[in-house]
């Protein structure tokens, strides 16, 4: 699953995001059966032979529709549609990305685990849930306002980002608390404990410090929840032994 960094439309594309009202698509096609049946009924006034009243309102009928149809289509169908489908990705990305940084929220991040907790307890192999929260972060926004604060917290969530794979997912769950979710980091126990500590260790030493509390996942089965907890519990022992610490939970 890739989760990079996405940012909302610009007003351009939110533009193209507008989808048309009932007004608008009947004024467009009533526009498109006049001005065909205006074009029709003008050929018909110039023709220099007469083909009789049936075959010209048949003629009539099938020059609308084949000329018509393609353009209520291009002008009308496609673009709605289009409009449609950009409109509910965006919708479907607000209410599961964190608004500020956009990276997952919580809700997402449970799915993820929910998934990623079944995969390894089926394989047999391990993960990991590392819960990360920036130390001196209330500091930041107390000396020099909530805009540097978020500041950090966006390029915090780019940090993070760089370190993970696709397959992994790095989520914003409180105010300066993230979570980093890793799939797959081995089939033998202990390499897999070192390639997370690694991990931490490089997400440790962002420009401001951060105590980060690791969780493996075993094939062992164990509820979403609990994961969270334990990976908190752990961020918490961290933060009491000092500044940019990682404590593992047991």
């Amino acid at each position: 699953m890739e989760n990079r960094v996405l940012f909302l439309p610009s007003k351009q594309q939110k533009r193209t995001l507008e989808i048309p009202t009932k007004k608008d698509i009947l004024i467009r096609i009533t526009a498109i059966i006049a001005l065909v049946e205006f074009a029709i009924m003008l050929g018909f006034a110039n023709m220099t032979f007469d083909i009789g009243r049936y075959a010209k309102a048949i003629l009539d009928v099938a020059i609308l529709v084949i000329v018509s149809t393609p353009m209520i289509y291009i002008w009308i169908i496609k673009p709605y549609v289009v409009a449609r489908d950009n409109a509910m990705h965006q919708i479907n990305h607000i209410a599961s990305h964190d608004p500020l940084t956009q990276l997952a929220n919580r809700h997402l991040l449970k799915e993820y685990l929910e998934k990623l907790i079944s995969k390894h307890a089926r394989r047999g192999s391990y993960g990991a849930v590392l819960f990360i929260d920036l130390d001196g972060f209330k500091a930041i926004n107390d000396t020099h306002g909530h805009d540097a604060g978020d500041a950090v917290l966006i390029e915090v969530a780019k940090r993070l980002n760089s370190f993970v794979r696709n397959e992994d997912i790095v989520s914003r769950v409180g105010g300066d608390e993230f979570v980093v979710a890793l799939s797959e980091i081995g089939t033998d126990e202990q390499l897999a404990h070192n390639e997370a500590l690694v991990i931490a260790e490089n997400n440790i030493s962002l420009q401001i410090d951060a105590s980060i509390g690791v969780r493996f996942l075993t094939p062992e089965r164990i509820s979403v929840e609990s994961a969270l907890k334990n990976a908190d519990t752990a961020m918490y022992s961290a933060k009491r032994a000092g500044k940019g610490h990682i404590a593992v939970y047991k």
